[in-house]
């Protein structure tokens, strides 16, 4: 059975950082879209980062480029997200998601899903 764990969030100040990870069971990363995404309350759950490390491919959301890392370590099969210069705007729950696909931002596209984890950025 597939499983997505994510792990690694809290409560940080702005300007702070944090690294999210997101151990995979049941399925080898490395054949896989691996996807980031959030969600805040009130809102829809958005794209943030992913990585094809089959094409070599990342891609982020504008209103985190400069500031999060995706990357993984496919001998871990595990995924991180390194979250850096933190804003209130980026708290919200953060879900690992798994695909198939290239689909990269399309939540739609992927099959698997973490539980999520909280980042609450506030001072």
């Amino acid at each position: 059975q597939v499983r997505l764990i994510e792990s690694g969030g809290g409560l940080v100040q702005p300007g702070y950082s944090l690294r999210l990870s997101c151990a995979a069971s049941g399925l080898t990363i490395s054949r896989y879209t691996m996807g980031w995404f959030r969600q805040a309350p009130g809102k829809e759950r958005e794209f943030v980062a992913a990585n094809i490390w089959s094409l070599g491919r990342t891609v982020y959301a504008d209103s985190v480029k400069g500031r999060f890392t995706i990357s993984r370590d496919n001998a871990k099969n595990t995924v991180y997200l390194q979250m850096n210069s933190l804003k209130p705007e980026d708290t919200a729950v953060y879900y690992c998601a798994a695909s198939l696909k290239t689909l990269m931002v399309d939540r739609g596209a992927y099959d698997y899903w973490g539980q999520g984890t909280q980042v609450t950025v506030s001072s």
